[in-house]
């Protein structure tokens, strides 16, 4: 469940009796990792919502639909 080379400090926090130092870490590192995905799952809607845009100006193309 903890991600590689986790183990090493916590067992250095603990050791210390360190508690709320770990709370801080864990807290900062889940919240790192969470903004990370946010970041990757908003890449990848932008690239889908890209692709549905380019995908309606080719049927607008098509169907004779300009703007002009």
């Amino acid at each position: 469940m903890l991600p590689q080379g986790a183990e090493p400090v916590i067992r250095a926090f603990v050791e210390r009796a360190d508690i709320a130092a770990l709370a801080l870490f864990m807290w900062a590192a889940t919240t790192t990792g969470l903004l990370v995905w946010t970041l990757k799952e908003l890449a990848a809607a932008n690239r889908r919502f890209d692709a549905f845009v380019r995908e309606l100006t080719r049927f607008n193309e098509r169907a004779g639909r300009n703007r002009d």
